[in-house]
């Protein structure tokens, strides 16, 4: 380890910090050759040397997770479900190539950076410390094939609330972002570049964000860029099944699964399709929408777009599914209730 001389953390102000835009003082590197994981380092946070030839410049054989650090009421800080973000980064790399990293390594690596930089995690019910690990080819070579050098990094970034207000989202007939056979299980750094122009697109419509559909038929609902879908329709809670691995087996999905059914909502995982949902929203029968992620945590939904027609749903005080389980979600990570599920890892 190589801690810094003098943290940065002193010209920070938490309250109008952007999120993704400050780093905490550190970062983790790790090395690939040879077949296994070496030169293992925590060091002061800073621009990396690149040769222009690396191989993920050119072909995208890269990886990252999404995992947040909280503080509980007596200041003790938390991560929420880690092991998860490990299973599935490992799932990614096994999906492009890369090759897996040892849980001893995630973890050690993982909670020794927080541990070092936990002052960066914000006070308030909304601060948290976002945690980003990300894994790509590092081969210096202009080549397609499948790489044999790999770095495996983490950052960190001192974060409040992603969505400051109800999303406005967009479903695109024309553009695809996953089909069967592909990588939208996978959190494959290709997936979100490819969104970049329909989400420009949609953005200059006056939307948020894109929900996305099927690739085949543009029929069914898949995922919103940054977060899993839900909506609830007659009293129901749907969420599009992750079956035919075109959307992101979400660690905040589940757990909002878990916690609504045991709350005695009705769940269902399946398909949703496009007449479903407008039927429902012209009928009144659409009583709630809200995303799910990581950043977003339980983000709601305020306006669903579909060629020349916008749909408005209830105000979000009146919905209350979506409240009871953003405020279940906030109060269980920042330790305000019983951590029945042992989803709480303790630094």
């Amino acid at each position: 380890m190589r801690p810094v001389q003098e943290s940065r953390l002193q010209g920070i102000d938490f309250d109008s910090v952007p999120f993704g835009r400050v780093f905490s003082d550190h970062m983790f590197l790790a090395e690939y050759k040879n077949g296994q994981w070496q030169q293992c380092r925590i060091q002061p946070f800073g621009p990396l040397p690149m040769h222009p030839g690396t191989a993920v410049l050119h072909y995208g054989q890269g990886i990252f997770e999404g995992m947040k650090a909280f503080k509980d009421e007596q200041g003790n800080a938390q991560l929420f479900r880690p092991l998860k973000n490990w299973e599935r980064m490992n799932m990614s790399a096994r999906r492009m190539a890369l090759p897996e990293i040892p849980e001893e390594l995630f973890m050690e690596a993982l909670t020794t950076l927080v541990r070092m930089d936990s002052a960066w995690i914000p006070p308030g019910e909304d601060g948290s410390l976002y945690i980003r690990p990300f894994l790509f080819a590092s081969d210096a070579l202009v080549g397609i094939k499948p790489a044999e050098e790999f770095l495996f990094m983490i950052i960190c970034c001192p974060v409040a609330k992603y969505y400051n207000k109800p999303v406005r989202v967009y479903m695109s007939d024309h553009y695809v972002r996953a089909f069967r056979g592909g990588t939208g299980h996978a959190k494959a750094i290709g997936n979100y570049g490819a969104v970049m122009q329909p989400l420009a697109e949609v953005r200059e419509m006056g939307f948020d964000q894109i929900l996305w559909l099927d690739g085949y038929e543009f029929n069914r609902l898949q995922e919103i860029g940054t977060m899993n879908v839900f909506v609830v329709i007659d009293d129901v809670v749907l969420t599009p099944s992750t079956e035919e691995k075109t959307i992101l087996e979400g660690i905040t999905r589940e757990s909002c699964i878990i916690l609504l059914r045991e709350k005695g909502y009705q769940v269902e995982e399946r398909d949703i399709t496009v007449p479903e949902l407008l039927n429902a929203a012209r009928e009144g029968r659409l009583t709630d929408a809200f995303g799910t992620g990581t950043a977003a945590t339980v983000a709601p939904i305020g306006e669903i777009g579909y060629k020349d027609e916008v749909f408005t749903l209830p105000p979000v005080d009146e919905r209350p599914v979506s409240i009871w389980l953003a405020n279940e979600m906030r109060n269980l990570r920042k330790g305000h209730i019983p951590d029945t599920h042992n989803w709480l890892f303790r630094l």
